[in-house]
């Protein structure tokens, strides 16, 4: 049985598309990822095959409509009836919805977040041309997954459709890498992620002038990058704020554990972010570091059912629960983190994956 795995990205450093190859391909399954070329074509190695389809746009709409017409013609030559196609959010779905109709062959849609509900589009023309996509084909989806508890929710509730399966981001269960007994001076509080709007960086700068003793390490690359630097320069954080850049997940992996807290304080500029769970959080737990994050749904269970942090409702809350989570320490949280990591992890979610694989297979084949 092949499974034809379709993403808009480069595929470099997309984690969950990743574990979704890897364990489908662990349990039998003939794996082909397609990706492209948009932010650069750096240099990789899988287990499963994989291509990359060449896109000549340089701006990011017109490349959207290439890659579509690009991908129907892709997956039209490379699927057969023995195949299970598997859609990776919102822009990957239309090529592959006309395929299988076309083809009668099973489609499994994953939407890694509320696509229409981003603040990258909320307010833009784009945004209802998105709506209109997502409105026509997702009350048509026989299967589905999602990233998030409160996004399967959103799907149901807004369309009709029989709840997602939820197949949480969380990377693999890690044995704990702390050494308790070394101690950061200064301490280290890390964001890793995007550097997107809505990120809550622009508050959490401004908020290291009262944070004394602590730098803030800034590792990943975007948009609001050389914006967020010049903030940091006009308050004279140059020596608190570190911007580390884009890191592979190998380098990112041995660089959490030395944090002594990770941040995820994402603004409520939609129901996207409002309703993820963003993958640094389950990384941070992962590495045994207490969190401090935004007080929205998915994000308060870590601290009200694992107790790994703290959580803020007001960005004013910032410096003050910041420095009572490195008041007490890592070792403080250890059991609580221990707990939370054999819980947020691939090797569970891994499992639901096969089940929604398995239930497509018992019945359209």
């Amino acid at each position: 049985m092949k499974v034809l795995v379709s993403v808009f990205n480069n595929l470099a450093t997309d984690q969950r598309v990743e574990k979704v190859c890897r364990s489908l391909l662990e349990n039998g399954y003939e794996v082909e990822l397609i990706g492209n070329n948009w932010t650069g074509l750096p240099e990789m190695s899988r287990e499963y095959s994989f291509s990359r389809i060449l896109l000549k746009s340089k701006i990011l709409k017109f490349a959207y409509l290439e890659f579509q017409f690009k991908l129907y013609q892709n997956l039209l030559r490379t699927t057969d009836r023995n195949t299970i196609l598997l859609a990776n959010d919102l822009d990957t779905l239309l090529p592959n919805y006309l395929i299988s109709k076309k083809l009668g062959i099973p489609l499994v849609f994953d939407s890694h977040e509320i696509f229409t509900e981003m603040p990258s589009i909320n307010g833009r023309f784009t945004q209802k041309i998105w709506r209109k996509l997502e409105s026509c084909i997702g009350p048509k989806m026989k299967y589905m997954m999602t990233a998030s508890e409160s996004y399967a929710d959103w799907f149901h509730n807004r369309y009709g459709i029989q709840r997602p399966f939820v197949v949480q981001n969380f990377p693999k269960h890690t044995p704990n890498p702390q050494n308790y007994l070394e101690d950061n001076k200064p301490k280290i509080i890390l964001y890793q992620g995007v550097i997107n709007p809505s990120r809550g960086l622009d508050k959490m700068i401004p908020a290291m002038k009262n944070i004394l003793g602590a730098e803030l390490w800034i590792a990943g690359d975007g948009p609001k990058k050389v914006e967020y630097q010049n903030l940091s320069k006009s308050l004279h954080l140059e020596n608190q704020v570190k911007f580390l850049g884009k890191l592979s997940p190998k380098k990112l992996r041995e660089l959490t554990p030395k944090a002594d807290i990770g941040i995820s304080i994402e603004e409520n500029n939609g129901l996207s972010y409002y309703y993820s769970m963003p993958n640094k959080i389950s990384d941070y737990i992962q590495a045994r570091v207490p969190v401090v994050v935004s007080d929205f749904p998915e994000m308060q269970k870590v601290i009200d059912q694992y107790h790994a942090g703290e959580k803020i409702s007001d960005y004013s809350e910032l410096p003050e629960k910041i420095l009572s989570v490195l008041e007490k320490g890592k070792g403080f949280y250890e059991s609580n983190l221990n707990h939370a990591a054999q819980e947020l992890c691939w090797e569970k979610e891994e499992q639901k994956l096969l089940t929604l694989f398995k239930t497509v297979k018992l019945a359209e084949f």
